[in-house]
């Protein structure tokens, strides 16, 4: 809430230093405002720091909130009408100009004095009510903390669940060739859904085809099915059908296939009704599990298999501990048993439940010492609640307790997490953009907004308020949030007014009916349909001061023009409409990702854009409008698949260019490209050779701040050009040149010391480029592609090489004629060394089919964090066809093969093998 003040004070503060002499007759005013909303702010503080608000101080909160949102919309409106004629403008133009402002001036008059009158009002009401008797933030950049992902790892892994996870295996492990259904029942937070991915992830491989579905409380059947047929058939599925054609399209993919599918978080009887027709029964030994909240829900989807209804029990005493400290307690802590006795009565109150236990281990893990009364503040909050007895009530204590327990700064950017539909994976850029259009993000003068709001992101994995889904190179890229963590952000959402969210016409109804004004809007797709013209009759009120809008379906977009935040994920063919975008002064980000996307012909109304990301196979006009290389603080550009616009080095702020294509760009674009000075990410989509060429190189040497530079070919294209690099950019941290193939090794790949991800293809090597490589000593993920052996010539992994690698994808193509009679399969030449890799967890090795004998590499015994062996064979069948027989036989043998080779392992039972 405070957070909100402080933006208006920003704003204040600007135009009082900018635009003082626009303001002339009304700077007084201003000022006096900028004096009110800082004494409100300071007790705005003050009631951030209570757990619960009196009716009569909630409403004056409420009424503060809104008068600053109305005052920052003043402002605005005052900012656009102002006017900017250039130095060279003529005579009527001048005039003009000056009319607009003496205009602007007497509107921002009238209205301001109506504002300053509010602000008396409020301040009075707070001392009339003695509402007084009734942290701070910071711009301190926040990692990930390395136990967060070891804290997940554990609950998933560890903290007992290998019991429950192996009887389940057991009952589906069985011989029977029917179909057979096992539900995982419990209490929300009790894991569920972890112990169903275990065992997906253990026994998951077995199975011809395979897919994890989220179903969730307000399930869009057709979308839901749409995912898991393109899941199941490993590409892009139309969306235009009705859910009776995707199910009989499923049961006809599935007929002759044996599967394995997870439908995660069950709700009701209807559902599952409908989910099950598409799920044929075919006599191949299929699997499917089922986890849910309702005992009767469970026991229709195993109604064949009653005895095959697992009620997941709450963790004992002992694994609750340890879950709890392996948070709680750092590695360096000699004296952990201090945590013992304030520890036992939270663990309590906590019921065995992981996600109570890790939520209530956040809390305390953030502070910066434990202290006494810490724990003596959270147990008083939850209560006298015994250890056998926790409800619902009782969890949503302990997840408002952690919301409670959030400075300003970042309780307001969780509530911008319940923008996003549930189970639905959130991109942290995306999450990080949106709360800087959103001015959710502050810092110091010379501060980078995108590194703050990353250390945002971290804080909230750190307190367990997100959820770690997907990392890349070491780093969390995205997250999900708990559906029960979902549910307290949107009760504090709708408590504070901070956004609106349309599943329904009943939503639609409410929305015209209700007196506040909306702010941020979310529309889910299964709201779309006949409410369309609900959602019209409704703009002119209670939708004109929308903020943001987040919006999953097919409508018309609706525009307001305070809008700063565009999200729109559309199915289907049907066509996106941004005709009108240009007129919407204050957008700062715009994404969407639909199947056609119209545009207008100019976008020089977006003079505040920073983000443009457009997903889509067609663009209406055939390429982005010509002068979006005119916008002045456009950071981030998107479009994969399109050509690059004419005149990319005018946009000197640009941070990210993703997805364009280099064919018919002229000489003058390339070379603009090194003009981008700005520059930290870079990915080009290249089709012909020809288009790596000098003048390509230097522009990259010239990029001194690019840290992620992505190179895609879909073939393999044969070019040497990038090997002539001499003065590479130094702070890259992600390198793919995929599909790219260079004779040997870039010796300049030598000097990228911050290297974290390299993936990169070659026609030869050596002992020489195996070092270079293995020197790198940030590098934790190398996919390397060798696209021929010599047959002298070993791939030895050298003592001391490759420090931090945690990932290692490996595929030789190409065999030399001596070398595949004398020693049967390349991969024998794969040699690890004692002591090298010492990180590695996940070890992928690619085989060609036709040639496989057997062989695997040498030394695995060597690679001492050892987690996982992927193995797979490089076919030449369709995905959506499923490997033959031949294959699943072939595969079946690689696994005992590697198996057998790690028998000297000494980690060799808890190896996972795919």
């Amino acid at each position: 809430m405070s957070e909100i003040v402080n933006n208006l004070l920003a704003k204040l503060a600007g135009l009082l230093g900018d635009e003082c002499q626009k303001l002339k007759g009304v700077e007084r005013h201003v000022r006096f405002l900028e004096d009110e909303l800082s004494t409100m702010k300071a007790f705005l503080d003050e009631l951030g720091l209570r757990d619960e608000l009196d009716p009569l101080t909630k409403n004056w909160r409420d009424h503060v909130r809104d008068m600053a949102y109305d005052m920052e919309d003043c402002l605005d409106d005052f900012l656009v009408n102002l006017g900017s004629a250039s130095d060279n403008a003529g005579f009527i133009d001048r005039t003009t100009e000056l009319v607009n402002i003496l205009w602007a001036r007497h509107q921002f008059t009238s209205q301001i004095q109506e504002l300053k009158d509010r602000a008396i009002e409020a301040n009075h009401r707070r001392k009339r009510y003695k509402l007084d008797d009734s942290s701070s933030s910071s711009s301190a950049l926040v990692p990930v903390d390395p136990r967060v992902s070891a804290l997940y790892r554990e609950a998933a892994s560890l903290v007992g669940i290998d019991g429950p996870r192996d009887e389940i295996v057991r009952w589906l492990a069985d011989s029977e060739e029917k179909l057979k259904v096992v539900s995982i029942v419990g209490f929300g937070g009790l894991g569920k859904t972890t112990l169903a991915k275990q065992v997906y992830d253990k026994i998951g491989e077995q199975f011809n085809f395979k897919a994890f579905v989220p179903v969730s409380q307000r399930p869009d059947m057709a979308a839901l099915l749409i995912g898991l047929e393109s899941k199941l058939k490993g590409t892009e599925i139309c969306r235009t059908r009705k859910v009776h054609d995707i199910i009989n399209d499923l049961r006809e993919h599935l007929t002759d296939k044996r599967y394995f599918i997870v439908v995660d978080d069950l709700w009701d009887r209807p559902t599952w009704d409908i989910i099950s027709c598409a799920f044929p029964d075919n006599g191949n030994g299929s699997r499917i599990i089922v986890t849910t909240r309702v005992e009767d829900v469970a026991r229709l989807a195993c109604r064949n298999h009653q005895e095959c209804v697992y009620k997941i029990k709450p963790l004992n005493v002992q694994d609750s501990k340890r879950l709890f400290f392996s948070r709680v307690v750092a590695p360096e802590d000699v004296n952990p048993s201090q945590y013992e006795e304030g520890s036992t009565e939270i663990l309590k109150r906590c019921g065995g439940l992981p996600l109570a236990i890790i939520t209530i281990a956040g809390i305390l893990a953030s502070r910066p010492g434990i202290l006494r009364r810490d724990w003596e503040t959270i147990r008083s909050y939850l209560g006298v609640q015994s250890a056998t007895d926790l409800t619902m009530e009782g969890m949503r204590r302990i997840l408002n307790l952690s919301y409670m327990h959030l400075p300003a700064h970042l309780r307001v950017c969780s509530l911008h997490l319940g923008m996003h539909p549930e189970d639905h994976e959130i991109m942290r850029d995306d999450l990080v953009r949106q709360w800087i259009a959103e001015s959710l993000v502050r810092g110091l003068p010379g501060q980078d907004l995108e590194d703050i709001g990353r250390s945002y992101f971290n804080e909230l994995i750190n307190r367990s308020l997100i959820q770690p889904e997907e990392t890349f190179a070491g780093d969390v890229v995205s997250c999900r949030v708990h559906d029960m963590i979902r549910d307290v952000i949107i009760s504090k959402c709708e408590e504070e007014n901070f956004m609106s969210m349309v599943y329904n016409s009943e939503d639609i109804a409410r929305l015209r009916k209700c007196k506040l004004k909306v702010r941020r809007l979310f529309m889910s797709s299964s709201c779309f349909g006949a409410t369309n013209g609900a959602i019209s009759r409704t703009t002119a009120t209670s939708l004109s001061k929308v903020r943001s809008i987040v919006s999953f379906g097919k409508r018309k977009c609706l525009f307001s023009r305070y809008l700063r935040v565009l999200f729109i994920e559309t199915q289907g063919p049907t066509v996106v409409n941004l005709s009108d975008i240009s007129r919407l002064f204050h957008l700062r980000y715009l994404k969407v990702i639909a199947r056609s996307i119209s545009l207008p012909s100019e976008l020089k109304g977006l003079v505040h854009l920073e983000t443009l990301e457009l997903d889509s196979h067609a663009l209406m006009s055939d390429s982005i409008p010509a002068d979006v290389v005119q916008l002045p603080r456009l950071s981030h550009l998107a479009a994969p698949g399109h050509r690059l616009p004419s005149g990319i080095g005018n946009l000197e702020l640009l941070r990210t260019l993703n997805g364009f294509q280099l064919t018919d760009c002229s000489s003058e674009d390339i070379k603009g490209l090194g003009e981008l000075t700005n520059l930290q990410e870079l990915w080009f989509i290249i089709e012909d050779t020809i288009e790596i060429d000098d003048a390509f190189v230097s522009s990259i040497e010239k990029l001194r701040q690019l840290r992620h530079l992505r190179l895609s070919h879909e073939w393999c294209l044969d070019n040497d050009s990038l090997s002539s690099i001499s003065n590479p950019p130094l702070l890259i941290e992600t390198l793919v040149l995929k599909g790219i193939v260079s004779f040997r090794t870039p010796k300049w790949i030598g000097d990228l010391h911050y290297l974290r991800h390299l993936q990169l293809s070659v026609r030869e090597t050596s002992t020489d480029d195996i070092r270079l490589l293995g020197e790198l000593r940030f590098l934790v993920e190398l996919k390397f592609i060798l696209l021929r052996v010599a047959a002298n010539g070993a791939f030895i992994i050298r003592t001391g090489l490759f420090p931090a690698l945690e990932y290692f994808y490996s595929r030789f193509t190409e065999r030399h004629d001596k070398l595949q009679s004398a020693q049967g399969h390349v991969m024998s030449n794969l040699r690890f060394e004692v002591g090298t890799m010492p990180k590695l967890q996940r070890l992928e090795l690619e085989l060609e089919e036709e040639h496989w004998g057997g062989a695997t590499p040498v030394g695995m015994e060597h690679l001492l964090a050892l987690q996982q062996i992927k193995v797979s064979f490089d076919h030449r069948y369709p995905s959506w066809y499923g490997p033959p027989v031949a294959i699943i036989e072939l595969t079946r043998r690689a696994e005992s093969a590697h198996r057998d080779a790690l028998q000297a392992h000494p980690n060799r039972h808890s190896i996972r093998i795919n």
